[in-house]
Protein backbone atom coordinates (compact mmCIF):
# COMPACT_ATOMS: atom_id res chain seq x y z
CA UNK A 1 0.00 0.00 0.00
CA UNK A 2 1.38 3.40 -0.98
CA UNK A 3 2.03 5.68 1.96
CA UNK A 4 0.21 8.62 0.34
CA UNK A 5 -3.10 6.76 0.23
CA UNK A 6 -5.27 7.22 3.36
CA UNK A 7 -6.76 4.00 4.70
CA UNK A 8 -10.44 3.69 3.74
CA UNK A 9 -10.65 7.48 3.41
CA UNK A 10 -13.70 9.17 1.94
CA UNK A 11 -12.47 11.72 -0.57
CA UNK A 12 -16.03 12.70 -1.47
CA UNK A 13 -17.32 13.73 1.93
CA UNK A 14 -19.80 16.63 2.01
CA UNK A 15 -18.40 20.07 2.91
CA UNK A 16 -19.02 19.61 6.63
CA UNK A 17 -16.77 22.47 7.76
CA UNK A 18 -18.58 24.95 5.51
CA UNK A 19 -22.04 23.60 6.40
CA UNK A 20 -21.40 23.98 10.14
CA UNK A 21 -19.82 27.42 9.71
CA UNK A 22 -22.86 28.66 7.79
CA UNK A 23 -25.18 27.25 10.45
CA UNK A 24 -23.30 28.81 13.37
CA UNK A 25 -22.85 32.20 11.73
CA UNK A 26 -26.35 32.63 10.32
CA UNK A 27 -28.88 30.74 12.44
CA UNK A 28 -31.29 33.29 13.93
CA UNK A 29 -31.19 34.25 17.59
CA UNK A 30 -33.50 32.00 19.61
CA UNK A 31 -34.26 30.08 16.45
CA UNK A 32 -35.66 27.13 18.40
CA UNK A 33 -38.55 26.21 20.68
CA UNK A 34 -39.11 27.43 24.24
CA UNK A 35 -38.35 23.88 25.42
CA UNK A 36 -34.91 24.00 23.82
CA UNK A 37 -34.26 27.43 25.32
CA UNK A 38 -35.28 26.20 28.78
CA UNK A 39 -32.95 23.21 28.42
CA UNK A 40 -30.13 25.61 27.62
CA UNK A 41 -30.84 27.45 30.89
CA UNK A 42 -30.89 24.11 32.76
CA UNK A 43 -27.55 23.23 31.17
CA UNK A 44 -26.05 26.58 32.17
CA UNK A 45 -27.40 26.35 35.73
CA UNK A 46 -26.01 22.86 36.20
CA UNK A 47 -22.63 23.89 34.76
CA UNK A 48 -22.33 26.91 37.08
CA UNK A 49 -23.19 24.82 40.13
CA UNK A 50 -20.60 22.17 39.25
CA UNK A 51 -17.91 24.79 38.63
CA UNK A 52 -18.60 26.67 41.87
CA UNK A 53 -18.78 23.45 43.86
CA UNK A 54 -15.26 22.38 42.91
CA UNK A 55 -13.70 25.84 43.24
CA UNK A 56 -11.70 24.85 46.34
CA UNK A 57 -10.69 21.41 45.10
CA UNK A 58 -6.96 20.70 44.89
CA UNK A 59 -7.21 20.45 41.10
CA UNK A 60 -8.41 24.06 40.97
CA UNK A 61 -5.61 25.18 43.29
CA UNK A 62 -3.01 23.37 41.18
CA UNK A 63 -4.36 24.76 37.91
CA UNK A 64 -4.41 28.31 39.25
CA UNK A 65 -0.87 27.88 40.53
CA UNK A 66 0.26 27.09 37.02
CA UNK A 67 -1.78 29.91 35.48
CA UNK A 68 -0.38 32.51 37.91
CA UNK A 69 3.14 31.69 36.79
CA UNK A 70 2.17 33.24 33.45
CA UNK A 71 1.26 36.48 35.29
CA UNK A 72 -2.01 36.83 33.36
CA UNK A 73 -4.06 40.04 33.36
CA UNK A 74 -7.32 40.14 35.33
CA UNK A 75 -9.97 39.79 32.61
CA UNK A 76 -12.38 37.03 33.61
CA UNK A 77 -13.68 35.35 36.77
CA UNK A 78 -13.03 31.95 38.27
CA UNK A 79 -16.44 30.81 39.49
CA UNK A 80 -16.58 30.27 43.25
CA UNK A 81 -13.31 32.13 43.88
CA UNK A 82 -12.14 35.73 44.15
CA UNK A 83 -9.48 35.15 41.46
CA UNK A 84 -9.55 36.90 38.10
CA UNK A 85 -7.21 35.85 35.30
CA UNK A 86 -6.97 36.20 31.51
CA UNK A 87 -9.96 34.82 29.64
CA UNK A 88 -8.10 31.82 28.18
CA UNK A 89 -6.97 30.76 31.65
CA UNK A 90 -10.48 31.34 33.05
CA UNK A 91 -11.83 29.06 30.33
CA UNK A 92 -9.29 26.43 31.33
CA UNK A 93 -9.87 26.57 35.09
CA UNK A 94 -13.68 26.85 34.95
CA UNK A 95 -13.69 23.95 32.50
CA UNK A 96 -11.59 21.92 34.94
CA UNK A 97 -13.74 22.69 37.98
CA UNK A 98 -16.99 22.02 36.11
CA UNK A 99 -15.84 18.43 35.49
CA UNK A 100 -13.74 17.75 38.62
CA UNK A 101 -16.59 16.11 40.55
CA UNK A 102 -17.84 14.21 37.47
CA UNK A 103 -21.20 15.75 38.30
CA UNK A 104 -21.77 17.65 35.05
CA UNK A 105 -24.23 17.17 32.22
CA UNK A 106 -24.23 14.21 29.82
CA UNK A 107 -25.40 13.78 26.23
CA UNK A 108 -26.17 10.09 26.67
CA UNK A 109 -26.03 9.10 23.00
CA UNK A 110 -22.32 9.97 22.91
CA UNK A 111 -21.41 10.25 26.64
CA UNK A 112 -20.16 13.77 25.89
CA UNK A 113 -20.33 16.24 28.79
CA UNK A 114 -21.39 19.19 26.62
CA UNK A 115 -21.34 22.28 28.83
CA UNK A 116 -17.76 22.24 30.13
CA UNK A 117 -15.91 22.80 26.84
CA UNK A 118 -18.55 25.21 25.51
CA UNK A 119 -19.80 27.29 28.46
CA UNK A 120 -16.36 27.76 30.04
CA UNK A 121 -14.88 29.62 27.10
CA UNK A 122 -18.14 31.41 26.40
CA UNK A 123 -18.56 32.92 29.84
CA UNK A 124 -14.92 34.02 30.00
CA UNK A 125 -15.24 35.72 26.61
CA UNK A 126 -18.66 37.21 27.36
CA UNK A 127 -17.34 38.77 30.55
CA UNK A 128 -14.64 40.57 28.55
CA UNK A 129 -16.84 41.65 25.64
CA UNK A 130 -19.89 42.60 27.73
CA UNK A 131 -22.10 40.24 25.75
CA UNK A 132 -25.76 39.90 26.65
CA UNK A 133 -27.21 36.83 28.26
CA UNK A 134 -29.22 36.15 25.12
CA UNK A 135 -26.06 36.14 23.04
CA UNK A 136 -24.50 33.69 25.50
CA UNK A 137 -27.48 31.32 25.44
CA UNK A 138 -27.66 31.44 21.63
CA UNK A 139 -23.97 30.58 21.40
CA UNK A 140 -24.35 27.81 24.01
CA UNK A 141 -27.14 26.09 22.05
CA UNK A 142 -25.22 26.30 18.77
CA UNK A 143 -21.88 25.27 20.25
CA UNK A 144 -23.41 22.23 21.95
CA UNK A 145 -25.11 21.31 18.68
CA UNK A 146 -21.83 21.35 16.77
CA UNK A 147 -20.03 19.42 19.52
CA UNK A 148 -22.66 16.70 19.87
CA UNK A 149 -23.38 16.30 16.15
CA UNK A 150 -19.68 15.68 15.59
CA UNK A 151 -19.85 13.20 18.45
CA UNK A 152 -22.87 11.51 16.86
CA UNK A 153 -20.92 11.26 13.62
CA UNK A 154 -18.03 9.33 15.23
CA UNK A 155 -19.43 7.51 18.29
CA UNK A 156 -18.75 4.80 19.39
CA UNK A 157 -15.69 4.05 17.19
CA UNK A 158 -13.88 7.26 18.17
CA UNK A 159 -14.50 6.61 21.86
CA UNK A 160 -13.49 2.96 21.54
CA UNK A 161 -10.13 4.03 20.10
CA UNK A 162 -9.41 5.66 23.47
CA UNK A 163 -10.37 9.29 22.91
CA UNK A 164 -12.14 11.14 25.72
CA UNK A 165 -14.89 12.37 23.45
CA UNK A 166 -15.77 15.36 25.66
CA UNK A 167 -12.37 16.92 25.04
CA UNK A 168 -11.90 15.78 21.48
CA UNK A 169 -15.22 17.17 20.22
CA UNK A 170 -15.35 19.98 22.80
CA UNK A 171 -12.67 22.02 21.03
CA UNK A 172 -14.97 22.28 18.01
CA UNK A 173 -18.06 23.08 20.06
CA UNK A 174 -16.15 25.70 22.03
CA UNK A 175 -14.78 27.26 18.84
CA UNK A 176 -18.25 27.39 17.28
CA UNK A 177 -19.77 28.99 20.37
CA UNK A 178 -17.04 31.62 20.73
CA UNK A 179 -17.15 32.38 17.01
CA UNK A 180 -20.88 33.01 17.34
CA UNK A 181 -20.35 35.28 20.35
CA UNK A 182 -17.73 37.24 18.40
CA UNK A 183 -20.22 37.55 15.50
CA UNK A 184 -17.77 36.05 13.01
CA UNK A 185 -18.98 35.58 9.43
CA UNK A 186 -19.04 32.21 7.65
CA UNK A 187 -15.44 32.42 6.45
CA UNK A 188 -13.99 33.33 9.82
CA UNK A 189 -16.19 30.76 11.58
CA UNK A 190 -14.92 28.08 9.19
CA UNK A 191 -11.36 29.09 10.10
CA UNK A 192 -12.21 28.85 13.80
CA UNK A 193 -13.56 25.32 13.30
CA UNK A 194 -10.54 24.44 11.19
CA UNK A 195 -8.07 25.66 13.82
CA UNK A 196 -9.97 23.77 16.53
CA UNK A 197 -9.93 20.62 14.38
CA UNK A 198 -6.15 20.46 14.82
CA UNK A 199 -6.51 20.40 18.62
CA UNK A 200 -8.48 17.33 19.76
CA UNK A 201 -7.81 16.87 23.48
CA UNK A 202 -8.02 13.92 25.83
CA UNK A 203 -7.33 10.19 26.18
CA UNK A 204 -9.37 7.80 28.31
CA UNK A 205 -6.19 6.55 29.95
CA UNK A 206 -6.38 9.64 32.17
CA UNK A 207 -9.70 8.68 33.80
CA UNK A 208 -9.39 8.72 37.58
CA UNK A 209 -6.76 11.49 37.64
CA UNK A 210 -6.85 15.29 37.60
CA UNK A 211 -6.05 15.18 33.90
CA UNK A 212 -9.56 13.92 33.09
CA UNK A 213 -11.18 17.25 34.10
CA UNK A 214 -8.32 19.01 32.32
CA UNK A 215 -9.81 17.72 29.07
CA UNK A 216 -12.94 19.94 29.02
CA UNK A 217 -10.87 22.82 30.39
CA UNK A 218 -8.20 22.38 27.75
CA UNK A 219 -10.90 22.06 25.08
CA UNK A 220 -12.57 25.26 26.27
CA UNK A 221 -9.30 27.16 26.11
CA UNK A 222 -8.45 25.73 22.68
CA UNK A 223 -11.90 26.56 21.32
CA UNK A 224 -11.71 30.13 22.61
CA UNK A 225 -8.21 30.63 21.18
CA UNK A 226 -9.33 29.16 17.84
CA UNK A 227 -12.10 31.76 17.57
CA UNK A 228 -9.78 34.61 18.59
CA UNK A 229 -7.17 33.51 16.04
CA UNK A 230 -9.80 33.29 13.30
CA UNK A 231 -11.18 36.72 14.20
CA UNK A 232 -7.73 38.14 13.55
CA UNK A 233 -7.34 36.47 10.17
CA UNK A 234 -5.54 33.22 11.08
CA UNK A 235 -6.46 30.75 8.33
CA UNK A 236 -7.21 27.03 8.25
CA UNK A 237 -8.13 24.40 5.69
CA UNK A 238 -11.69 24.82 4.38
CA UNK A 239 -12.08 21.03 4.71
CA UNK A 240 -10.40 20.65 8.10
CA UNK A 241 -13.12 18.41 9.54
CA UNK A 242 -14.04 16.18 6.60
CA UNK A 243 -10.95 15.83 4.39
CA UNK A 244 -9.27 12.40 4.06
CA UNK A 245 -6.48 13.64 6.35
CA UNK A 246 -8.76 15.96 8.29
CA UNK A 247 -10.04 15.69 11.85
CA UNK A 248 -12.86 13.16 11.52
CA UNK A 249 -11.17 10.58 9.30
CA UNK A 250 -7.95 10.71 11.32
CA UNK A 251 -9.48 10.24 14.78
CA UNK A 252 -12.30 7.84 13.90
CA UNK A 253 -13.00 4.84 11.70
CA UNK A 254 -16.67 5.82 11.65
CA UNK A 255 -17.71 9.03 9.88
CA UNK A 256 -21.48 9.15 9.43
CA UNK A 257 -21.78 12.53 7.68
CA UNK A 258 -25.57 12.38 7.83
CA UNK A 259 -25.38 12.88 11.61
CA UNK A 260 -24.10 16.40 10.91
CA UNK A 261 -26.68 17.44 8.38
CA UNK A 262 -29.82 15.62 9.49
CA UNK A 263 -32.42 18.19 10.64
CA UNK A 264 -29.66 20.76 11.17
CA UNK A 265 -31.27 23.90 12.56
CA UNK A 266 -34.47 22.01 13.41
CA UNK A 267 -33.38 19.42 15.97
CA UNK A 268 -31.04 20.65 18.69
CA UNK A 269 -28.85 18.21 20.58
CA UNK A 270 -29.08 20.20 23.81
CA UNK A 271 -32.67 18.88 23.97
CA UNK A 272 -31.16 15.49 24.79
CA UNK A 273 -28.92 16.71 27.59
CA UNK A 274 -29.19 15.02 30.99
CA UNK A 275 -27.98 15.89 34.48
CA UNK A 276 -26.37 13.65 37.07
CA UNK A 277 -27.89 12.98 40.48
CA UNK A 278 -24.70 11.03 41.35
CA UNK A 279 -21.16 12.44 41.24
CA UNK A 280 -19.49 9.73 39.18
CA UNK A 281 -19.24 8.12 35.76
CA UNK A 282 -22.67 7.99 34.11
CA UNK A 283 -22.54 4.22 33.49
CA UNK A 284 -22.46 3.61 37.27
CA UNK A 285 -25.77 5.41 37.85
CA UNK A 286 -28.07 2.41 37.20
CA UNK A 287 -26.19 0.36 39.83
CA UNK A 288 -26.43 3.17 42.39
CA UNK A 289 -30.12 3.61 41.58
CA UNK A 290 -30.68 -0.13 42.11
CA UNK A 291 -28.82 -0.08 45.43
CA UNK A 292 -30.85 2.92 46.60
CA UNK A 293 -34.06 1.05 45.75
CA UNK A 294 -32.87 -1.96 47.73
CA UNK A 295 -32.08 0.29 50.68
CA UNK A 296 -35.60 1.72 50.47
CA UNK A 297 -36.96 -1.86 50.66
CA UNK A 298 -35.15 -2.33 53.96
CA UNK A 299 -32.07 -4.23 52.75
CA UNK A 300 -29.18 -3.56 55.14
CA UNK A 301 -25.52 -3.75 54.22
CA UNK A 302 -24.66 -5.94 57.21
CA UNK A 303 -27.15 -8.59 56.04
CA UNK A 304 -25.68 -8.88 52.55
CA UNK A 305 -23.70 -12.03 51.71
CA UNK A 306 -23.24 -11.44 47.99
CA UNK A 307 -24.29 -8.98 45.28
CA UNK A 308 -24.67 -10.26 41.72
CA UNK A 309 -24.46 -7.30 39.37
CA UNK A 310 -24.99 -7.72 35.63
CA UNK A 311 -24.01 -4.78 33.44
CA UNK A 312 -23.04 -3.94 29.89
CA UNK A 313 -19.34 -4.72 29.19
CA UNK A 314 -18.58 -1.01 28.76
CA UNK A 315 -19.47 -0.44 32.43
CA UNK A 316 -16.62 -2.66 33.59
CA UNK A 317 -14.28 -1.32 30.93
CA UNK A 318 -14.81 2.22 32.22
CA UNK A 319 -15.55 1.67 35.91
CA UNK A 320 -14.16 -1.73 36.84
CA UNK A 321 -11.83 -0.54 39.60
CA UNK A 322 -12.39 -3.09 42.39
CA UNK A 323 -10.15 -1.49 44.99
CA UNK A 324 -10.19 2.30 44.54
CA UNK A 325 -7.70 4.08 46.78
CA UNK A 326 -9.02 7.63 46.73
CA UNK A 327 -12.06 9.69 45.82
CA UNK A 328 -11.12 10.20 42.17
CA UNK A 329 -10.64 6.47 41.64
CA UNK A 330 -13.90 5.82 43.47
CA UNK A 331 -15.78 7.69 40.75
CA UNK A 332 -14.66 4.96 38.35
CA UNK A 333 -15.65 1.99 40.48
CA UNK A 334 -19.10 0.47 39.97
CA UNK A 335 -18.37 -1.60 43.09
CA UNK A 336 -17.91 1.52 45.18
CA UNK A 337 -20.96 3.17 43.61
CA UNK A 338 -23.20 0.26 44.56
CA UNK A 339 -21.87 0.31 48.12
CA UNK A 340 -22.65 4.03 48.41
CA UNK A 341 -26.20 3.52 47.17
CA UNK A 342 -26.93 0.81 49.72
CA UNK A 343 -25.14 2.43 52.66
CA UNK A 344 -26.17 6.05 52.14
CA UNK A 345 -29.00 6.06 49.59
CA UNK A 346 -27.08 8.72 47.66
CA UNK A 347 -23.74 9.30 45.94
CA UNK A 348 -22.96 13.00 45.99
CA UNK A 349 -19.53 14.55 46.18
CA UNK A 350 -19.41 14.07 49.96
CA UNK A 351 -19.58 10.30 49.40
CA UNK A 352 -16.55 10.39 47.12
CA UNK A 353 -14.01 11.64 49.63
CA UNK A 354 -10.82 9.68 50.27
CA UNK A 355 -12.11 8.95 53.78
CA UNK A 356 -15.32 7.31 52.56
CA UNK A 357 -13.52 5.32 49.87
CA UNK A 358 -11.27 3.80 52.56
CA UNK A 359 -13.94 3.36 55.24
CA UNK A 360 -14.09 -0.21 56.51
CA UNK A 361 -17.82 -0.84 56.03
CA UNK A 362 -17.66 0.57 52.49
CA UNK A 363 -14.68 -1.63 51.61
CA UNK A 364 -16.34 -4.73 53.07
CA UNK A 365 -19.55 -4.19 51.13
CA UNK A 366 -18.00 -3.43 47.77
CA UNK A 367 -15.89 -6.59 48.02
CA UNK A 368 -19.14 -8.55 48.13
CA UNK A 369 -20.15 -7.20 44.72
CA UNK A 370 -19.55 -9.59 41.83
CA UNK A 371 -19.97 -7.76 38.54
CA UNK A 372 -20.52 -9.71 35.32
CA UNK A 373 -20.51 -8.27 31.80
CA UNK A 374 -23.64 -9.07 29.83
CA UNK A 375 -24.09 -7.95 26.21
CA UNK A 376 -27.87 -8.28 26.52
CA UNK A 377 -28.03 -5.44 29.07
CA UNK A 378 -27.95 -1.87 27.77
CA UNK A 379 -25.28 0.60 28.89
CA UNK A 380 -27.99 2.57 30.73
CA UNK A 381 -29.33 -0.44 32.67
CA UNK A 382 -28.34 -2.75 35.50
CA UNK A 383 -29.60 -6.11 36.79
CA UNK A 384 -28.96 -6.66 40.51
CA UNK A 385 -29.61 -9.66 42.75
CA UNK A 386 -28.68 -9.44 46.43
CA UNK A 387 -28.29 -12.66 48.45
CA UNK A 388 -28.88 -12.09 52.15
CA UNK A 389 -27.56 -14.07 55.11
CA UNK A 390 -30.86 -15.85 55.66
CA UNK A 391 -30.84 -17.12 52.05
CA UNK A 392 -33.44 -14.59 50.88
CA UNK A 393 -32.87 -12.91 47.53
CA UNK A 394 -33.85 -9.42 46.44
CA UNK A 395 -33.83 -8.48 42.77
CA UNK A 396 -33.92 -5.10 41.02
CA UNK A 397 -33.69 -4.34 37.33
CA UNK A 398 -33.08 -0.69 36.45
CA UNK A 399 -33.88 0.02 32.83
CA UNK A 400 -33.42 3.79 33.08
CA UNK A 401 -31.69 5.40 36.05
CA UNK A 402 -32.70 8.61 37.77
CA UNK A 403 -31.34 11.51 35.73
CA UNK A 404 -31.83 9.83 32.36
CA UNK A 405 -34.01 11.28 29.58
CA UNK A 406 -36.74 8.85 30.61
CA UNK A 407 -36.49 9.82 34.33
CA UNK A 408 -35.10 13.37 34.22
CA UNK A 409 -34.15 15.58 37.14
CA UNK A 410 -36.70 18.36 37.62
CA UNK A 411 -35.84 22.04 37.85
CA UNK A 412 -36.27 21.74 41.62
CA UNK A 413 -33.90 18.75 41.66
CA UNK A 414 -31.30 20.81 39.82
CA UNK A 415 -31.66 23.64 42.30
CA UNK A 416 -31.22 21.21 45.20
CA UNK A 417 -28.10 19.81 43.55
CA UNK A 418 -26.81 23.35 42.99
CA UNK A 419 -27.24 24.19 46.68
CA UNK A 420 -25.43 21.02 47.70
CA UNK A 421 -22.47 22.06 45.57
CA UNK A 422 -22.44 25.84 46.01
CA UNK A 423 -23.61 26.48 49.58
CA UNK A 424 -20.32 25.31 51.18
CA UNK A 425 -18.40 27.62 48.83
CA UNK A 426 -20.42 30.84 48.59
CA UNK A 427 -23.17 30.42 51.20
CA UNK A 428 -26.89 29.71 50.79
CA UNK A 429 -27.98 33.31 50.24
CA UNK A 430 -25.53 33.88 47.41
CA UNK A 431 -26.38 30.48 45.96
CA UNK A 432 -30.08 31.43 45.93
CA UNK A 433 -29.26 34.64 44.08
CA UNK A 434 -26.96 32.84 41.64
CA UNK A 435 -29.63 30.25 40.85
CA UNK A 436 -32.08 33.06 40.08
CA UNK A 437 -29.49 34.76 37.87
CA UNK A 438 -28.89 31.54 35.93
CA UNK A 439 -32.61 31.04 35.26
CA UNK A 440 -32.83 34.63 33.98
CA UNK A 441 -29.55 34.76 32.08
CA UNK A 442 -31.28 34.71 28.68
CA UNK A 443 -32.77 38.11 29.44
CA UNK A 444 -29.73 39.69 31.10
CA UNK A 445 -28.21 42.82 29.55
CA UNK A 446 -24.74 41.41 30.20
CA UNK A 447 -23.25 38.48 32.10
CA UNK A 448 -20.94 40.40 34.43
CA UNK A 449 -23.42 40.62 37.30
CA UNK A 450 -23.76 36.84 37.29
CA UNK A 451 -19.98 36.43 37.41
CA UNK A 452 -19.79 38.84 40.33
CA UNK A 453 -22.52 36.87 42.10
CA UNK A 454 -20.42 33.70 41.92
CA UNK A 455 -17.67 35.15 44.11
CA UNK A 456 -17.41 33.85 47.70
Amino acid sequence: MARNQPVAADANAPPITRILAKFVANHPSRGWSDAVDHEAHRTFLNWVGCAVGAARHESAVAALGAVRMLQPPAQSSILGRSDRVDMASAALVNGITSHTFDFDDTHLKTVIHPAGPVASGLLALAEVTGASGRELIDALVLGVDVECRIGNMMYPDHYDRGWHITGSTGTLGGAAACARLLKLDEQHTAWALGIAASQPIGMREQFGTMTKPFHPGGAARAGLMSALLAKNGFTASPKAIEAPRGYAQVVSTKCDWNEITDALGQRFEISFNTYKPFACGIVIHPAIDAASQLRARGVKAEDVERVELKVHPLVLELTGKKEPQDGLHGKFSVYHGFALGLLFGRAGETEYTDEIVRREDVVVLRRKVVATPDESIREASADVTVILGNGRKEHVFVEHAIGSLEKPMSDADLEGKFHGLADPVIGKAKADALIAACWKIGGAKDVRALCEGARP
